[in-house]
């Protein structure tokens, strides 16, 4: 018996039925959430707006994209980005939708296109307002290129995904929590050892979320 096989056998011996822990929620409280959010993300060196629907936050991203004279753009393709029909409602950008290939929206490779973009776009699965963090879910139609290679990175977030904190989003989501997710608290930072903080060398050098109401019904 070979020396794995032995420690694997004592293992198996030693193997007994638990009963994992329950979801813990925190006992964090805040009076106003979205005030908390906002405020953290932005001494965060983020940026952070309101919006009272999802048509508005599409609106103040487009005075974003504009702002910046963005040629391209590359957007994951999340249900609310490809219900928004991107490449209509912004003609004079070149986009790149992930999940879509070969098309004229989506010519050639996604990392090629995202190095070279101006800004990427994508809609946040949570927004916890502890830390003034966004989760971004990376899968089919989605990818973290567009969050990690453009300078600007773009994100729009339910208020109604908003959390206290990641304990508490965790624990509401047993069942359904995303296999591969990216949190983010603000744009790419680093500092040498004399501390000198550096922002957007190892990535996006603006971090934008625009929180927005959900009109009644939508998803």
């Amino acid at each position: 018996m070979s020396s794995r096989d032995e420690i694997l056998n004592r293992l198996r011996k030693q193997a007994r039925d638990v009963e994992p822990p329950g979801a813990w929620f925190s006992r964090r409280h805040f009076d106003d959430p979205v005030e908390r959010f906002v405020t953290t993300l932005n001494a965060n060196k983020g940026e952070a707006s309101r919006a009272g629907s999802l048509e508005e936050a599409l609106s103040l991203a487009g005075d974003l994209l504009h702002e910046i004279s963005a040629r391209k753009v590359v957007a994951d393709g999340h249900p609310l980005l490809e219900s928004a029909n991107l490449p209509g409602r912004w003609p004079n950008i070149a986009w790149f939708i992930v999940g879509r290939s070969g098309g004229e929206e989506s010519p050639g490779s996604l990392r090629e296109f995202a190095a070279m973009a101006d800004a990427g776009l994508s809609v946040a699965t949570a927004a916890l307002a502890e830390t003034g963090t966004v989760v971004v879910a990376s899968g089919p139609g989605l990818s973290r290129l567009t969050g990690l290679l453009p300078p600007i990175h773009i994100v729009l977030a339910p208020a109604t995904h908003l959390s206290t904190d990641i304990f508490t989003w965790t624990a509401l989501r047993p069942d359904a929590l995303p296999s591969s997710v990216t949190l983010i608290s603000g744009p790419s930072k680093t500092a040498d050892i004399e501390q000198t903080m550096a922002v957007g060398v190892h990535g996006p050098g603006r971090f934008i979320v625009i929180l927005y109401d959900e009109e009644q019904g939508s998803g």
